[in-house]
């Protein structure tokens, strides 16, 4: 990503193919493109529940810190920028905190030590560093809540794989008769990296079904292009 003037006179404005918002809900999502904030990817993710919660509670963090640093960005000296943005996602994580834990003890319990562990997420901190750093406020929250969307709805997929086969439910309802047998190993850590590894092979093979039928559609648009496509194979 090039580097941004911190001080340009105007705006640019928000098109379709640089909408930050869409970007990281798929064309960069953290978990499943950049591969970003594995640690709680990988250890809440045993439910639901769990996995929802993290991720809106590191959307709030992305937003709230994002605007805020997108804003004062002209003021931050070059040498300290890393430990300001420590200060500033410190502080809304601190909130997150006690909302947490003012709403639902138990799923404070769950996330326990993770909640805390926002401030030193390599996504958080990179988007930081890489984006609301150099961008405006809006595209800087935008990205922060494309972001903070993508990352949830990721979880979402891995919590809702583990706790299918790891314990039969879905959100605590049970979806299978007495005689299912549950598949505990999901629950466990291992779980978690089967679970990112089938999904992860998926959107593979889903992107390259996807490279070539748009060459091909370009191919028998173009015959000159269809001719070297066959004079290669």
């Amino acid at each position: 990503m090039s580097e941004l003037s911190c001080h340009g006179s105007a705006e640019p404005a928000i098109t379709a193919a640089s909408n930050p918002f869409r970007n990281g809900l798929w064309k960069q999502n953290p978990v499943f493109v950049m591969v970003l904030g594995m640690c709680p990817t990988l250890a809440i993710t045993n439910s639901v529940r769990n996995a929802v919660s993290m991720g809106l509670a590191t959307t709030f963090v992305m937003v709230c810190s994002y605007g805020l640093i997108s804003s004062i960005r002209g003021l931050i000296p070059r040498q300290v920028r890393i430990a300001t943005y420590i200060a500033i996602l410190a502080t809304a994580v601190t909130v997150v905190d006690y909302l947490v834990k003012a709403i639902s003890i138990p799923i404070y319990v769950a996330l326990g030590a993770y909640i805390p562990l926002i401030v030193s997420n390599c996504l958080t901190l990179e988007r930081a560093e890489a984006y609301a750093g150099k961008q405006p406020i809006v595209k800087s929250m935008l990205d922060g809540l494309g972001m903070g969307f993508g990352f949830t709805i990721a979880l979402t997929m891995l919590g809702a794989v583990r706790e299918v086969l790891g314990a039969g439910t879905f959100l605590g309802v049970h979806l299978f008769g007495a005689h299912f047998e549950p598949w505990v190993l999901f629950l466990l850590p291992p779980g978690g990296f089967i679970s990112l590894a089938m999904w992860l092979l998926f959107f593979a093979y889903w992107k390259e079904r996807s490279e070539k039928r748009v060459a091909a559609r370009e191919a028998a648009q173009s015959p000159e292009l269809a001719a070297m496509m066959e004079a290669g194979s």
